[in-house]
């Protein structure tokens, strides 16, 4: 059965919902304007003292007051709007599905099994604090509908644009020079860009050029670029573009490893990169608890990306009419795909506790069709997003909740298994709140989630490869010089002395001494981003490698984290014929 796009089963149920929010939303706005009026970010304090201002004090006094009298005055209103609308969460399904029709519905689908039997698909995760605007100010980031539009357009770019790889030629050369740092203009201010009305355009441009070329440019030992005398791949829709185009290009016979390019130490190529990847497939976000926020994302990215979940989560009294964990923001979580949703499903935690129990935390699976096989069989595949809970020390709480994502995930699989699929992956993504280093979080980095699923940069429990890059920014220094725009950052994370001021160190267990790094070991710090994948629960006829790992840059000053990514090559080999 298709996904409804409402959450609630009519247009009657639907209605009055909307009257119920409506009411409530003038007092939540004037009690999040109280608290976001007296909490200034860092960005915030340099600019007034760049700008010799000194009436802020005043401007917090007598804001207060007036939102704070404005309130007052709502308070009743938001009452009976809240009467309205607590009783409908019972009835509500747990997302918003937004679908972008195609021109042909050929554009939905990958041809990569049909034609060639190989595929590769791109994902990629962040985090990005949408909070209500006073909450996020507590993670010294405000403006969030401000953000969120330019979180979207900086997306865009980085995955709508051309699929270039430049190789080195020299003869001690073995790998290829990334096109993020040079070639493509990005953001190179650390202020949150366009406004909602310069947003548009920059997304129908994008959209204009969904379809692109592949081009190879070689560069010779002295530096002088010459252009490939290989004519560029035909164009293709954005999904045929994002496998077929990129075997073209594949990087079968890399030469040189720069110092910003992808680079290979032990089995898996990566970089550190101030755009997102190329063709990126599907995107699962954390921490768009922000409902306008969600809605100017989906209304940015949905000309790339034609399936949107958002929304998810469940509100108010959960399990219903059940007064035990009462839910005041949904999961966070959102879900971004070029392939069609076929079956979804969320499940809230049950056991949060303390400031994350206000969350309706947990775990988002979807289905998605990718097309067909060599022999007409349906290939589909399985994506599970995922943010755990927060607070350190509670390590006990982190691994029931990862018991509960892998048996989550093995009943919606096994559900909506069909006998005539040929499954090509099966990815975990989040915001773990954890990493792979600190003493406090042994717990669950010896879960058994990790023997199933595959870390590309783990190399055992407490150990992370020597290339591993952190992923959670100290929040104080967010809008220093060093890491405040996207290539200032690329630069900070590359070199370990600076990359060491401004990643969240590992956490000690509990009054015990920290000693890290291990002598003769990098510092690499927090890394609680995370994307996996497995083997044993796709097509037997299936082999995976990986193509790339990505550390990304371009939402610096947008989020205290940095987003990563991963790049899959599918190969489908041929089933042996039924006797």
């Amino acid at each position: 059965m298709a996904l409804q796009a409402s959450p609630f089963p009519n247009e009657f149920v639907a209605g009055i919902h909307a009257v119920g929010w409506t009411f409530i939303l003038p007092c939540f706005w004037c009690l999040n304007r109280v608290i976001a009026v007296c909490k200034s970010t860092t960005q915030e304090r340099i600019q007034r003292e760049e700008q010799e201002c000194y009436l802020h004090p005043l401007k917090v006094f007598f804001g207060s007051i007036f939102f704070f009298i404005l309130f007052l005055i709502t308070a009743p209103l938001a009452l009976l709007g809240f009467l309205l609308w607590a009783p409908l969460q019972a009835c509500r399904r747990p997302f918003y599905y937004h679908r972008e029709v195609p021109a042909s519905p050929e554009n939905e689908t990958d041809r990569g099994f049909e034609l060639t039997g190989k595929a590769s698909f791109g994902f990629a995760t962040a985090n990005l604090c949408l909070l209500p605007e006073s909450l996020a100010r507590f993670n010294n980031l405000g403006h969030t509908h401000r953000r969120a539009s330019a979180i979207g357009q900086r997306i865009v770019q980085g995955v709508c644009r051309p699929n270039i790889r430049i190789f080195i030629d020299s003869p001690s050369s073995c790998g290829t020079l990334s096109p993020s740092n040079s070639i493509f203009p990005t953001a190179n201010s650390s202020m949150y860009g366009a406004t909602d009305r310069q947003s548009q355009p920059s997304v129908l441009h994008h959209t204009e050029s969904n379809e692109k070329q592949v081009r190879v440019v070689r560069v010779p030992c002295d530096d002088v670029e010459e252009p490939s005398t290989e004519p560029p791949s035909p164009i293709l829709n954005s999904n045929q573009n994002s496998n077929q185009q990129h075997q073209s290009s594949h990087r079968r016979a890399p030469r040189a490893f720069l110092s910003q390019g992808l680079r290979r130490q032990g089995d898996v190529p990566w970089e550190v990169s101030s755009l997102f990847p190329a063709n990126v497939d599907i995107l699962c976000l954390e921490e768009v608890f922000d409902k306008k926020a969600a809605q100017k994302l989906t209304n940015i990215l949905k000309p790339v990306f034609g399936h949107i979940l958002y929304d998810v989560g469940v509100y108010a009294c959960q399990p219903p009419c059940m007064c035990t964990s009462f839910k005041f923001f949904n999961s966070g979580l959102f879900l971004a795909s070029r392939f069609p949703v076929l079956q979804a499903q969320y499940h809230c935690f049950p056991n949060s506790r303390g400031e994350d129990a206000l969350a309706a935390k947990g775990l988002l699976s979807a289905k998605v069709l990718i097309g067909q096989n060599q022999k007409q069989k349906t290939v589909v595949g399985y994506v599970n997003c995922t943010h755990l809970h927060a607070p350190e020390g509670e390590g006990e709480i982190r691994c029931e909740q990862l018991n509960m994502v892998t048996k989550w995930i093995v009943e919606f699989q096994a559900a909506n298994k069909q006998p005539d699929e040929e499954v090509v992956f099966d990815v975990l993504c989040g915001d773990f709140n954890f990493d792979n280093c600190s003493p406090d979080d042994h717990l669950e980095q010896n879960h058994h989630l990790f023997n199933d699923y595959r870390d590309p940069c783990r190399a055992g429990p407490g150990k992370e490869k020597p290339w591993v890059i952190g992923t959670l920014l100290e929040q104080p220094t967010m809008y220093e010089d060093d890491v405040n725009t996207p290539e200032s950052l690329q630069r900070t994370l590359e070199r370990e002395e600076l990359r060491r001021q401004y990643i969240s160190p590992p956490v000690p267990a509990g009054d015990s001494p920290l000693v890290y790094p291990e002598s003769g070991q990098p510092w690499i710090g927090r890394r609680i981003d995370y994307i996996l994948y497995r083997e044993n629960s796709i097509s037997k006829q299936c082999r995976t490698e990986i193509e790339e790992m990505t550390f990304i840059t371009q939402l610096s000053g947008l989020t205290d984290h940095i987003p990563v990514g991963l790049r899959l090559n599918v190969t489908l080999g041929s089933e042996p014929d039924d006797v």
